[in-house]
């Protein structure tokens, strides 16, 4: 089959053959027809993260959608999506024609969500939707700040805070097409993110009417230090990311005297079950228009081309490749 095959952790994979994954028992193989190249797939693939170095070469990808070849748990025919774990264990991933994955990574689709918006959601509104519906137990009424609301993530949260009850949501985007693309998802307010952390406290304030209820942060760093601060009382921050570095300040007053929390959140601590419940109501909503991703459809021969991009910062929507 042709893939995107990486060779070497730290370069892009390349276009090229590799050998047909096989099912076997217990697994389930996918025709893939649109898979994402995400954040995770290039940590994985650097060599240098705390999964290790990667066996290679192998086929990068952590999630796609496709069609069920051959499966003992779901009909031949099936639309799914799907997660991997490559990069992370020794497997190959969806950036091929043909994927195989343990069948409680298949999530079957009914949803008439085109193939590559689907992918381009993906695991991104999962977080979006577990942070806010979950781990930050959003309740109707309140104010949700979205930091990093350009990413994938970001927009995503903005969808699913107005479908969950949100009484005001409020956008952080760095560049002025993001702005505008939240503005469009239907923030009620957009911040750009710049200055330092007492400057970005006042705008945030100021969007936020006073006070942030939850927060959904992908970036930390002095936009996490600026949101804490703006915390009301009983306010959640869950982070789950590092887009802007490592390390951010919080005020022991501050959290203590608004009983707020600082949380974090990952994708890789959910079941299977709630995983794909998950997915299916973000599959539904985004059938009806009410969530969504910008995403640009590449072929899967553009995959070295694509891989460069994303790394580089150049790319402006979610890419996702089809084979």
């Amino acid at each position: 089959m042709r893939a995107a095959v990486l060779h070497e952790p730290g370069q892009p994979p390349v276009h090229a053959e590799h050998p047909d994954p096989a099912p076997g028992p217990g697994r389930t193989l996918v025709r893939v027809t649109a898979a994402p190249i995400v954040p995770l797939d290039q940590l994985a693939a650097s060599g240098t993260s705390y999964f290790g170095r990667p066996a290679v070469p192998y086929v990068p990808g952590v999630q796609g959608v496709g069609v069920v070849e051959d499966s003992a748990a779901l009909p031949t025919g099936t639309r799914v999506w799907f997660s991997t774990r490559a990069g992370m264990a020794p497997c190959d991933g969806s950036l091929a024609e043909r994927c195989a994955v343990p069948d409680a990574d298949v999530v079957p689709v009914t949803q008439a969500v085109p193939d590559a918006a689907l992918a381009a959601l993906g695991l991104s509104a999962v977080a979006a939707w577990m942070i806010l519906s979950d781990r930050g137990r959003l309740r109707a009424g309140e104010t949700v700040l979205v930091l990093g609301a350009g990413g994938a993530v970001g927009q995503a949260a903005i969808g699913a805070a107005r479908l969950l009850g949100a009484g005001r949501v409020v956008a952080v985007c760095r560049s002025t097409q993001a702005q505008e693309r939240a503005r469009v998802l239907g923030a009620d307010a957009v911040v750009p993110l710049e200055g330092d952390a007492d400057a970005l406290t006042a705008r945030f304030q100021n969007a936020c009417d006073g006070k942030a209820d939850v927060v959904v942060d992908p970036v930390f760093g002095v936009a996490a230090t600026a949101a804490s601060r703006v915390l009301g009382q009983g306010g959640r921050l869950v982070n789950l990311g590092g887009a802007s570095g490592d390390v951010a300040e919080f005020s022991s007053a501050v959290l203590r005297a608004r009983s707020a929390e600082i949380l974090g959140y990952t994708n890789n601590a959910l079941t299977s079950d709630e995983r794909a419940q998950a997915l299916t109501a973000v599959a539904r909503h985004a059938a009806e228009g009410q969530i969504s991703v910008a995403h640009e459809v590449l072929p899967l021969e553009a995959v070295s081309e694509a891989w460069s991009r994303q790394a580089a910062g150049a790319a402006t929507a979610r890419l996702v490749l089809e084979p």
